[in-house]
């Protein structure tokens, strides 16, 4: 009787700790999910972008014989965990790639504008930052931060269930 007090304890600790790991915030408030950038911002990336990286990075931004693709798995999980401003800093210092630091703070943050809205990230109302240093303030990240929080908590249910003994009754049960 006193162990299944104490497994019954020990099982509600842990749940408990798992549903607050599943909520805690992220370090930082901002990532590429929070619709960074406008849809005229990125608008205007394109023609940029066209003219002055498409002849490496494919009109499509999918790659080329000596330049990488800026959309897709790669790419994505190139710079995923690292900030808009590491990005921005590097198309700023050596892109193009015949003339690097050409184009103004403006012209790179409408082309990162354009790159972000063909990787799928959601528009929002305010335009992309011009410096990098407010642009550090934004994670990107491939996966949206509540998917990420679910799955941490998927996975604390999950191994729960998993140490219930077929017979046995869950403590509580996730709501649909």
């Amino acid at each position: 009787m006193k162990r299944l007090l104490f497994l019954s304890g020990l099982a509600i600790l842990a749940s408990s700790l798992c549903i607050s790991r599943a909520q805690a915030p992220t370090e930082s408030s901002h990532s590429v999910w929070d619709g960074v950038y406008t849809e005229e911002q990125a608008k205007r990336g394109e023609p940029i972008y066209q003219k002055e990286c498409a002849s490496c990075h494919g009109a499509l931004l999918t790659g080329g014989e000596s330049a990488p693709a800026l959309t897709g798995g790669s790419f994505q999980a190139n710079w995923n965990g690292l900030t808009l401003g590491d990005l921005f800093d590097r198309i700023r210092k050596t892109m193009p790639q015949s003339k690097p630091g050409s184009l103004t703070r403006q012209q790179d943050a409408d082309v990162l504008a354009f790159m972000l809205s063909i990787n799928k990230f959601p528009a929002g109302k305010t335009e992309l930052y011009r410096q990098s240093e407010m642009l550090k303030e934004i994670r990107f990240e491939t996966k949206k931060p509540a998917e990420k929080n679910q799955l941490a908590f998927d996975s604390c249910l999950s191994r729960r269930d998993q140490r219930s003994s077929p017979g046995s009754t869950p403590f509580f049960r996730a709501s649909s």
